[in-house]
């Protein structure tokens, strides 16, 4: 039988990974598939040694792979936007089926993409765009078929994990741990990314779209880093029996869906409060089966590799089965466009505030009587001895559920005190309990 021929645009760390995956497995990666698979072409802008070559094509246009008639499979593993989805869009029109790892082009113009593939009838799958190595697209897509999918929340960038961790376990600044997660290669140069939540955002939306059936809508996405995160508030939320986390978070609720990404408080004793260092998990939570925790490194050329070649293999087998559409791409055959993404202050949550004020009478009654014209209740409050009397002190309060606009008119009017020394830090809080 044919080999079905692979043709690979980039070959960077992911690149570079799922070429050397399917050489090195290829007989166990065929006997999976039902026929031989293998890399016939490679675009990349400069000969990289340390690779075995022998039998492929070697081109500087990527564009080239993409128009090759004896590709069968475009693997899309340049990152990016513009020329990405060009590229993509490219191999669609020639009838190539699309692999990609690359989740802002999907988040962004995946509803287009998609569009595409589905009038040329070929296959664009994309595993390892979200949480790496970690089969989560499988099991939301296809293995929660049977659910009404209620929740999900994750830790899905494992650079913003390795901040927060190292600050907990060693109380640095943030400042301080950046800057070696840089050295480590964790970060980038230009962290936003992955500190402002952009990076888990991308993820989110799909994880998102692919649970309650709705068009990806990035655009809609409420996005928060974890810059302004200091020693102070980890300490703080570990006194009070929490850890803080860089999530992503989707619910269906009665009024819409909610989709954001932010600093978030979590009961030391769930599962996903212990999730350390880079890796990434991710809660789903489905009416049938409750809440699972899906667990494993978030990035590397291996781990995403792994992901990579499992859409090559799920490709292949499909072709055997003559069978494109067996599995939407996000997976519904019939999407929900009535549903609104809702934005950030229609959401009920509860909260993390910490506050410097001066040390006189008086204070506090002041504070508990906005929060009282608000209706927002208290579940903890810890004040902090001033370090000399009439200074300042820090005041941090844990609040019940509550509307998120009536907690922004409360900060407004707090801050607005003369005794409150600054802005308010706010940190959202879920118990990912129902």
């Amino acid at each position: 039988m044919k080999p079905v021929n692979v043709g690979i645009c980039g070959l960077g760390t992911v690149g570079g990974g799922t070429f050397n995956v399917l050489k090195r497995n290829a007989d166990e990666i065929a006997r999976r598939a039902g026929r031989e698979i293998r890399v016939s072409h490679v675009g990349m802008r400069q000969t990289k040694e340390g690779f075995d070559f022998d039998g492929c094509t070697i081109s500087n246009d990527i564009f080239a792979v993409a128009r090759d008639p004896d590709v069968d499979v475009v693997c899309e593993m340049i990152g990016g936007y513009d020329t990405a989805f060009e590229l993509v869009m490219t191999a669609i029109e020639n009838g190539k089926h699309v692999v990609t790892a690359n989740k802002a082009l999907i988040a962004e113009r995946g509803n287009e993409i998609f569009a595409a593939a589905k009038a040329k009838s070929v296959m664009v799958v994309y595993e390892a765009a979200v949480a790496g190595g970690i089969p989560i697209i499988k099991a939301v897509r296809e293995g929660f078929a049977g659910n009404k999918v209620n929740w999900l929340a994750g830790i899905i960038n494992g650079t913003g994990n390795f901040i927060l961790t190292e600050m907990r376990d060693k109380g640095r600044s943030f400042e301080d741990v950046l800057k070696e997660a840089q050295e480590l290669g964790y970060a980038e140069a230009d962290p936003t990314f992955d500190v402002e939540g952009i990076d888990a955002c991308h993820k989110l939306t799909i994880l998102s779209s692919i649970a309650f059936g709705t068009p990806l809508a990035f655009d809609k996405a409420y996005t928060e880093g974890i810059s302004r995160i200091t020693a102070q508030d980890v300490t703080y939320a570990e006194e009070l029996g929490y850890r803080i986390k860089h999530l992503g978070i989707s619910k269906r609720t009665d009024k819409g869906i909610e989709l954001r990404v932010h600093p978030t408080l979590i009961p030391e004793t769930r599962l996903l409060a212990n999730v350390d260092g880079v890796m990434n998990a991710v809660v789903v939570h489905g009416d049938a089966v409750g809440p699972t925790l899906h667990y494993g490194a978030g990035a590397g050329a291996e781990p995403t590799a792994s992901a990579v070649v499992a859409d090559i293999v799920d490709v292949v087998r499909a072709l055997e089965l003559n069978d494109v559409q067996r599995v939407p791409p996000l997976a519904f055959h019939t999407q929900q466009t009535d549903i609104d993404i809702l934005p950030i202050d229609q959401i009920e949550s509860a909260y993390y505030l910490r506050l410097e004020v001066e040390d006189r009478a008086g204070v506090m009654a002041d504070i508990a009587r906005i929060l009282g014209e608000q209706d927002i209740s208290m579940e903890a409050i810890i004040q902090k001895e001033p370090q000399e009397i009439g200074g300042e002190v820090s005041v941090i309060l844990l609040t019940r559920k509550v509307l998120e606009s009536s907690l922004n008119q409360a900060i407004a009017d707090i801050e607005a005190l003369s005794s409150t020394l600054g802005k308010i830090t706010r940190i959202r809080v879920e118990t990912l309990k129902d």
